[in-house]
């Protein structure tokens, strides 16, 4: 099973974990429109869509503010790597997400 962000992180604000009730959930643990999205759970193979997410102990903004930050990061890169193996790649799954992500914006 692929490894979603917050256990790559182990931020520990996933339902049940060590900081959801002091810092509250992340909200990429609840982000359905990208359940499945890299074999993930939810928003947790695909992170830097989902705004708002809590990365490095603070509250993130919208894809576009986060865009330099994300695409330097560990996580992301792993994901990369694993996705660029597949049959469709990493930049056909992302065009999807930025798909799925415009969508849900706009409700």
């Amino acid at each position: 099973m692929k490894l979603n962000c917050w256990e790559f992180n182990n931020c520990g604000r996933e339902p049940g974990g060590p900081k959801a009730r002091e810092f509250g959930h992340c909200p990429v643990v609840s982000y359905s429109a990208l359940h499945g999205i890299h074999g993930g759970k939810n928003g947790g193979r695909a992170c830097w869509v989902v705004k708002g997410s809590l990365c490095g102990g603070s509250v993130q903004g919208d894809e576009d503010q986060k865009r330099s930050s994300c695409w330097a990061c560990d996580f992301l890169n792993l994901v990369k790597r694993e996705e660029d193996a597949s049959a469709m790649g990493f930049s056909h799954t992302r065009l999807a997400m930025d798909c799925v992500f415009k969508k849900t914006a706009a409700l």
